[in-house]
């Protein structure tokens, strides 16, 4: 007995230290083991031959902690617990997994219940018919001589096909359904339930061959030649558009459901969510890859969440922030040629060149906008106008008038009077004149400073020669 607990032991040992050659541990982040192929995985698709800043192995090491650190701090605030959160990695890891419930076969099942189904409905409510008609338009409202006049024309042309004129030649005369009219009056296979009762009824009393004396509609007069009368097709020949109509309708999904209501209902206690998370670990069992590809969905997630609510989004925001990091490094935002800041506009009358001028003077330069919309673009289009801190070459008009060059700027013959105003800077004046750049830069220094605290706190543990082995076993 004993010798058969140490072989086990010895055995389970084994298969563990055979499991570690595999797939060793390459670092360990706040005690959690991360393996070589996880890493492999993330360093392979970030460091394609197309990408521009390819990195080595080495030098993404510190990328990949970051990228684990910023996840971990994302689950320790509890973003992973968010009815957003789960409902969006839900929707990928289900269509990861959910196709897999569903085959051909089960495709092919549906088909032919749909088909059956409208099989029988069809058949019990007198089949198909084929119908073609003339058409002498009257509509509900018209006068009691529209109507009298319809009938008249259509009793005309009734009379002429009893003395053998040919219909289809008739109807691309007369008809005043133009879309059958082109046809020769068909309207192709039909169904109870799709044209009005009157035309129905005496469609479906007729036999193939037999053209109606003028039938009164709410559309006016038809006259109707059946055609043809069938039961439903043949399954065979419909098949292709019974498929098509169950993956436009996303029917897919609805046999998919039924799967698993039915797995649900065979298990009780079970729920069809467990039997997609099962299924999930099947597949990621057989497909590694499948298994990083959703982690990497859901941290991405988190990723994103967590540096919007740190980094992205505050930085926008925060405007006191901003405006202290712009005066602590304004040197940094420095020209290397003056800017014109102010604007090129286009009017229609001269005296808007100065009312222009006059409106916006004094006013802060972010309300110029507001202030010229609201006094001459309210109600119509007065004016035009380009805002902005222009450096030459952003502007014709402003290159000519302001750093005097000679260039020509487009009129419109619609607002021929062109005019500038604002001033020549030297350098930015305000964290305005550089916004864009003042939130990158406060962007990344809120990461940095967020990045350093986060390693402060953190454990971690390389194994340099596991990474050595990185693309190379």
């Amino acid at each position: 007995m004993k010798s058969k607990i140490l072989f086990a032991a010895w055995l389970l040992s084994a298969l563990s230290a055979t499991a570690q050659t595999n797939d060793p541990i390459i670092m360990t982040i706040n005690g959690e083991n991360v393996t070589r192929s996880e890493f492999e995985y993330s360093y392979n698709k970030n460091n394609t031959e197309g990408v521009i800043d390819k990195k080595s192995v080495k030098d993404y090491i510190p990328l990949f902690i970051d990228y684990k650190l910023k996840v971990d701090a994302a689950k320790a605030a509890k973003l992973d617990t968010l009815t957003s959160f789960k409902k969006e990695f839900l929707g990928y890891r289900d269509q990861q997994v959910r196709p897999s419930f569903i085959n051909d076969a089960d495709v092919e099942a549906e088909a032919r219940k749909i088909y059956r189904e409208t099989q029988q409905r069809i058949d019990s409510t007198g089949g198909l018919i084929k119908p073609a008609h003339i058409l002498f338009m009257a509509r509900q409202r018209d006068p009691q001589a529209k109507w009298d006049e319809a009938q008249q024309r259509a009793d005309s042309v009734y009379n002429v096909l009893l003395h053998g004129g040919n219909f289809a030649e008739l109807a691309k005369k007369y008809s005043q359904d133009p879309g059958s009219a082109k046809k020769g009056g068909e309207l192709g296979w039909l169904q109870k339930g799709a044209l009005v009762k009157e035309f129905e009824d005496a469609a479906y009393s007729m036999k193939k061959g037999d053209i109606s004396k003028p039938v009164k509609t709410p559309f006016g007069y038809h006259i109707i030649k059946l055609e043809d009368k069938r039961m439903f097709f043949p399954y065979d020949s419909v098949k292709a558009d019974i498929h098509r109509f169950i993956e436009q309708r996303g029917l897919r999904e609805m046999i998919i459901n039924q799967k698993l209501d039915s797995l649900a209902k065979a298990n009780p206690g079970t729920k069809g969510e467990d039997f997609v998370d099962k299924r999930l670990a099947e597949m990621e069992q057989k497909d590694p890859n499948l298994k990083y590809l959703v982690q990497e969905y859901h941290d991405g997630l988190l990723l994103y969440e967590i540096s919007n609510r740190t980094v992205w989004d505050k930085a926008a925001k925060d405007e006191a922030g901003l405006e202290a990091f712009f005066k602590k490094n304004k040197k940094n935002y420095k020209w290397d040629a003056p800017r014109f800041k102010g604007i090129a506009y286009h009017v229609k009358k001269q005296a808007d060149v100065e009312n222009v001028k006059n409106a916006v003077k004094g006013q802060p330069f972010n309300k110029w906008a507001d202030v010229l919309r609201k006094d001459f673009n309210s109600d119509s289009v007065q004016i035009r106008v380009e805002k902005g801190i222009f450096k030459l070459g952003d502007n014709a008009l402003v290159d000519h008038e302001i750093f005097k060059k000679d260039t020509t700027a487009k009129t419109n013959p619609k607002y021929p009077i062109d005019a500038v105003y604002g001033k020549v800077i030297k350098a930015p004046q305000e964290m305005d004149d550089v916004r864009g750049l003042v939130v990158a830069d406060y962007q990344e220094a809120l990461e940095k400073k967020w990045m350093e605290g986060l390693r402060r706190k953190a454990t971690i543990k390389v194994y340099d020669d596991v990474v050595d082995t990185v693309n190379k076993h």
